[in-house]
């Protein structure tokens, strides 16, 4: 484990960065996950972090929608996904446990996406967890960051909730700043040409407005370079090429200084247009003593409780209940099979895998 695994060979350049502006489990959105995990032969590891959304009480569900999609959408590349539940530092489910996260060590793709992203950075800044995701990608994983986790890796984020929702002062908040060791400084702001406002509101900017977005170019060091990403729209950074495709229903917006560039979807363009490219060496990681290998899918407490319900409601002939049951079921990301020995739960979408009973979540 914190090496290439062995059916690869050595990697020549980190792995592709994948950016989505949103859309991540949308038919467009395929397309970029194809990206994020071509080259690798089948199954491909994938591992996806719900630190973004670990505010939240439906966290799990979140992250297993993505994890089903994955599986259901992506069966070419036969994925073993894997949802790792670091949801927040000082509990057990900590970014800072080693033994949590080590599965990321072993993926061929880590996954984050919707959330805060000011939460996600004071929870990954400085990290176990996002040492093992950075050091993984320098030795050839793929990453993909859609949503909150794009702004997050940002040099400068956009903390899109407090002005938004909260009515703080328009500022920037420093990032994770995941491509500054790339000679990159960017400000990365998903959701670039948003309508949900309507008429009535402007919500372009990632919900904050086109003109108070403007304003807040000015805060930005000159250096920065302010990267929009469309909704359904999906920037993916191929290091060996050094370059950026764009795929997806939108387009890719480029600000730097009085510079300004759109590329559509289709087109490409140099890296070097958002700064001086450089490939940082790779990172060495061993994981602790005794840590889990990409482990077989587990169950979380969350779908057994919902499994035990279930079950509880068949029993008593509430057969609605038992199939809104096993609708959020496989919201979480897990079908289940009923059997004369009780019933049996496997990863949506995953045909390869085994039915398991209960006992085993």
């Amino acid at each position: 484990m914190g090496a290439p695994r062995a059916d690869r060979g050595p990697p020549a350049c980190p792995g592709r960065v994948v950016l989505f502006g949103s859309g991540e489990i949308a038919p467009a959105g395929r397309r970029g996950h194809a990206a994020a995990m071509a080259g690798f032969p089948p199954p491909v590891r994938v591992a996806v972090l719900e630190t973004p959304a670990g505010f939240e009480l439906n966290s799990a569900r979140v992250a297993g929608r993505v994890a089903a999609f994955l599986r259901e959408r992506l069966g070419e590349f036969r994925p073993q996904v894997l949802v790792i539940p670091a949801r927040r530092r000082g509990t057990p489910h900590s970014p800072d446990d080693p033994y949590l996260v080590a599965p990321l060590l072993e993926a061929d793709y880590i996954f984050m996406g919707p959330g805060s992203p000011t939460y996600a950075i004071r929870q990954l800044e400085g990290s176990v967890a996002w040492r093992y995701l950075v050091a993984r990608h320098r030795q050839g994983a793929s990453l993909g960051f859609a949503s909150a986790a794009a702004i997050a890796i940002s040099a400068w984020a956009l903390p899109v909730y407090e002005i938004y929702k909260a009515g703080h002062d328009p500022h920037w908040v420093r990032g994770l700043d995941f491509f500054g060791d790339f000679g990159m400084r960017l400000a990365i702001v998903s959701h670039w040409n948003n309508q949900e406002g309507g008429e009535e509101v402007d919500t372009r900017r990632c919900f904050v407005g086109r003109a108070r977005f403007e304003a807040m170019r000015r805060f930005l060091p000159p250096d920065v370079v302010i990267l929009g990403l469309d909704e359904h729209t999906m920037a993916v950074f191929d290091f060996e090429r050094q370059s950026v495709e764009v795929l997806g229903l939108g387009r890719v917006t480029i600000l730097w200084g009085n510079g300004h560039q759109e590329v559509p979807s289709g087109g490409s363009f140099p890296m070097a247009w958002l700064g001086t490219l450089r490939l940082p060496p790779p990172l060495e990681v061993q994981p602790p003593p005794g840590a889990p290998e990409f482990p077989r899918p587990t169950l979380p407490p969350e779908g057994a409780a919902l499994i035990r319900e279930r079950e509880a409601a068949r029993q008593r002939r509430d057969w609605a209940t038992a199939d809104a049951l096993r609708d959020r079921l496989r919201d979480l990301g897990y079908e289940i099979q009923d059997t004369r020995d009780g019933p049996r739960w496997r990863p949506l979408g995953d045909r390869t895998a085994p039915w398991m009973p209960l006992e085993e979540g």
